[in-house]
C-alpha cells in the first residue's frame, strides 16, 4: 500500500469543539481555549470515557501550570502555594494569558507537518495503516470475531473527529503492549510496542466546585532537586515533532514531561474529506527504549523494598472494576510513612495548603481502567466521586484517619478470612478440592456491599469494634450464598456453621524473628 498523502483539512484542538463539559444540567462541547476561558463557569468535564477524561486532565493541568506561572521550578514551596492561592482568588484564568498561550502553539489535528499529538512520519515509516476498527475501543479488528458489534473488516465506519481525539488520548496514556503495526526506522523494522504509562491504573484527581478550581488544585508541586527554567516542554510546545528513540534517555521534566510526555505509542489520524471524521489511523511504537523511572502525581504506589530489581520495587495501585473506592481510603488519607509499603498520590501532599473554602469542599474524582497490563485485554473502565475527604486526612484529623485506616484493614482481613473459610467449607461439604470454589466467590460478591454499609456505620460510632462488625457482614453473606445447599444437605449446613464460627476468630499474628 502506498503512503497516504498529507491532509489539507483542518480541525483545531484549541478552537473546534471536542471536549464534553457540564454546567449544572447543561452539557456542551468546547475546544481547549474555551475550556480555559470558561473554566470558572464549567462544573466538570463530562467525557464519556473515563480514561480519556483522566488523560485530558493531565494535559489541562500542564496547560494550567503554563498560563498561571505555577510551572516555575525556582519558586520555593511557600512562594508556589502563595501563587496558587492568588490564582484561585482571581476566580478565573486570565483571558490574555489563555489567548497568548494558545496563539503561540500549533493545534491543528490534521496539519501535514505538526499534527497535534501525532507523528506525521508514520505515513512513510509504516507500510500500511492499522485501521479505524483497531483504533476505536470496543470494535472488533483483525481476526477477532464480531459477536455483538455491527463493525467488521468490510464495515470500517468513520468516527467523528471529536470522538477520535478522545480515543487518541486513551491510546497515548493507556495503550497496549505487544505487537503493533510494523514501523521501519533507519532500515530496521519492528512491530514491538510497550504499554502506555497509565495502563491498568486508577487515578485520583482533585475535584473542585468549578473546573477552574479543579485544575488549580490538580497542579503538582515541583519536588525535584534542580531543573533549568526552560528545560520542560509538552509535545506540542517543542520546536519539532518528537522523533522515536530520542527522549527516553533524558530525565523526566516537570510538569509538561511528567504529565504529557511519556507516551509509548506513535499515532497518526487520517481524516475524511472535510475534517469532521477520521477514516483511518496508524498506531505503532514511539520508542524502543526502557520506560523512564518516574512517578505520576495522581497514582497510588506500593513499595516492595526487598526486590532486587530497583525498577520493580515500586508498583502502581492497579485498577479493579469490582473494587469500591472506599477500600482505598487508608492509602489516600494517611500521610507518607518512610516505613510504609503504600504511598498515596503525591497530589494529596499539596491539597492541605489550599484556602479553607476550597479545601473543605474538595472531592476526589476516581478514574480507573481495568486492563491486563501485559496483554491486549481491556476489561472495563469506571469512575466515581468521593465525598469531601480532606478533613479526614491524617494532617487534619489523625483520630478519624486512623479509625478509617483501621476499618479498611479489618474489612480486608475479614474478606480474606471469608474466602479461606468458604473454600474450606466447600471442600468439607463436597469432599473435593478446587482453586476457585463457588461459595467463596458468591460470598465475597455479597460481602462487599454489606461491608460498605458497616464501614459507614463504624465511622459514626467510633466505640464499636470493627472486626466483629465486619464478621457479622461476612457471616450473613456466607449464609445467603449457601442457603440452598444448607437446606438440602446436612454436610453443607455443618460445614458452613463451622466456617461462620471461624469468621469471628482473629487470625494469629505471625511472630517476628529476631
Amino acid at each position: 500500500m502506498s503512503p497516504l498523502p498529507p491532509s489539507t483539512t483542518t480541525f483545531s484542538a484549541a478552537d473546534d469543539p471536542w471536549i464534553d463539559v457540564r454546567t449544572g444540567r447543561r452539557y456542551d462541547q468546547v475546544g481547549l481555549r474555551a475550556l480555559f476561558l470558561d473554566a470558572h463557569r464549567i462544573d466538570d468535564l463530562a467525557l464519556p470515557h473515563p480514561p480519556a477524561a483522566s488523560a485530558l486532565l493531565r494535559i489541562a493541568v500542564a496547560v494550567t501550570a503554563r498560563i498561571t506561572g505555577l510551572d516555575d521550578p525556582e519558586l520555593t514551596a511557600s512562594q508556589w502555594n502563595a501563587l496558587r492561592r492568588s490564582r484561585l482568588a482571581e476566580g478565573r484564568f486570565d483571558p490574555d494569558a489563555v489567548h497568548a498561550y494558545f496563539d503561540q502553539h500549533a493545534w491543528n489535528v490534521f496539519d501535514p507537518l505538526r499534527p497535534w499529538l501525532q507523528d506525521p512520519s508514520l505515513r512513510t515509516q509504516c507500510d500500511h495503516s492499522t485501521g479505524i476498527n483497531a483504533f476505536v475501543p470496543g470494535r472488533p479488528a483483525g481476526n477477532n470475531l464480531a459477536w455483538f458489534s455491527p463493525h467488521g473488516h468490510h464495515t470500517a465506519e468513520p468516527v467523528p473527529t471529536a470522538e477520535a481525539l478522545q480515543i487518541l488520548l486513551i491510546h497515548h496514556y493507556y495503550g497496549r503492549a505487544g505487537t503493533g503495526t510494523p514501523r521501519t526506522l533507519d532500515g530496521v523494522t519492528s512491530k514491538k510496542q510497550t504499554s502506555g504509562p497509565l495502563r491498568s491504573s486508577v487515578s485520583f484527581h482533585p475535584l473542585g466546585r468549578t473546573l477552574h478550581e479543579t485544575l488549580l488544585a490538580g497542579v503538582p508541586a515541583f519536588t525535584g532537586d534542580d531543573q533549568p527554567p526552560d528545560a520542560d516542554a509538552c509535545p506540542w510546545e517543542k520546536a519539532a515533532p518528537p522523533g522515536p528513540q530520542g527522549t527516553s534517555h533524558r530525565p523526566v521534566t516537570w510538569p509538561g514531561g511528567q504529565l504529557t510526555g511519556l507516551s509509548r505509542h506513535a499515532i497518526l489520524l487520517v481524516p475524511g474529506h472535510d475534517g469532521t471524521t477520521v477514516t483511518d489511523a496508524y498506531i505503532t511504537w514511539a520508542t524502543q527504549q526502557p520506560k523512564p523511572i518516574t512517578t505520576d502525581p495522581y497514582l497510588a504506589y506500593r513499595f516492595t523494598p526487598k526486590r532486587k530489581n530497583v525498577a520493580r520495587r515500586r508498583s502502581i495501585h492497579r485498577a479493579d472494576a469490582s473494587r469500591a473506592w472506599w477500600r482505598d481510603l487508608e492509602t489516600l488519607l494517611l500521610a507518607p510513612d518512610e516505613h510504609g509499603t503504600h504511598r498515596r498520590p503525591a497530589i494529596f501532599d499539596t491539597l492541605n495548603d489550599l484556602p479553607e473554602p476550597a479545601r473543605r469542599s474538595l472531592r476526589i474524582r476516581v478514574h480507573g481502567f481495568d486492563q491486563d497490563s501485559s496483554k491486549a485485554v481491556d476489561r472495563q473502565w469506571y469512575t466515581a466521586i468521593t465525598p469531601p475527604l480532606l478533613n479526614w486526612t491524617q494532617e487534619h484529623d489523625p483520630v478519624i484517619a486512623q479509625r478509617i485506616a483501621e476499618c479498611c484493614r479489618e474489612a480486608e482481613q475479614v474478606a480474606q478470612q471469608l474466602a479461606t473459610v468458604a473454600k474450606q467449607a466447600w471442600d468439607t461439604a463436597t469432599h473435593s478440592r478446587t482453586t476457585q470454589p463457588p461459595w467463596a466467590n458468591r460470598a465475597l460478591t455479597r460481602y462487599w456491599p454489606k461491608a460498605e454499609t458497616v464501614f459507614r456505620r463504624l465511622l459514626e460510632d467510633p466505640d464499636t469494634a470493627a472486626h466483629p462488625a465486619f464478621a457479622d457482614a461476612a457471616a450473613a453473606a456466607l449464609r445467603e450464598s449457601t442457603e440452598a445447599a444448607r437446606i438440602h444437605h446436612t454436610s453443607a449446613a455443618r460445614a458452613v456453621a463451622h466456617a461462620v464460627r471461624d469468621l469471628y476468630r482473629r487470625p494469629a499474628t505471625p511472630r517476628k524473628t529476631a
